[in-house]
């Protein structure tokens, strides 16, 4: 089974907590990285600024981005992540409630392997979550 760690990249409590929760519902046995914006998701991954201390080798099993995001946007995050040869192959799962026909279509340009509109309802969020889990974490095959 994967061990390797889910990078979370929420800024909106609210989500954050539902998500987790999600996680917990599904039986997730990986540990959850939180991080709240753009700059953090790309301090953790290249293991600079407060995440220096990190082993930059171990990459998360799948990075679950938003694009809502302060400081450095999702989009933003995940164009500077596909430039760098270490990070080029991270699954990144596009966590949104952005409806915007332009994000989607954009978010596929940049490298994202997936798309997923939150769904509202908490069931419904915990089976999207179940599915995001079972694929990425279980079945899915990585490259590093």
């Amino acid at each position: 089974m994967n061990t390797k760690p889910i990078l979370l990249v929420e800024d909106n409590p609210d989500d954050e907590a539902l998500a987790l929760r999600a996680f917990k519902k599904s039986n997730m046995r990986n540990e959850i990285i939180v991080v709240r914006d753009g700059a953090e998701a790309l301090d953790y991954l290249f293991a600079q600024g407060a995440h220096a201390d990190r082993d930059a080798s171990v990459l998360p099993s799948v990075m679950l981005l938003d694009l809502n995001l302060p400081k450095i946007d999702g989009l933003e995050v995940l164009r500077r992540l596909r430039e760098k040869p270490h990070t080029s192959k991270l699954p990144v799962v596009i966590l949104t409630s952005s409806k915007h026909e332009e994000d989607l279509v954009r978010s596929y340009d940049l490298g994202a392997n997936s798309y997923v509109r939150k769904p509202v309802d908490f069931n419904e969020f915990v089976e999207a979550v179940g599915h995001l889990g079972m694929y990425w974490l279980l079945l899915n095959e990585l490259p590093y």
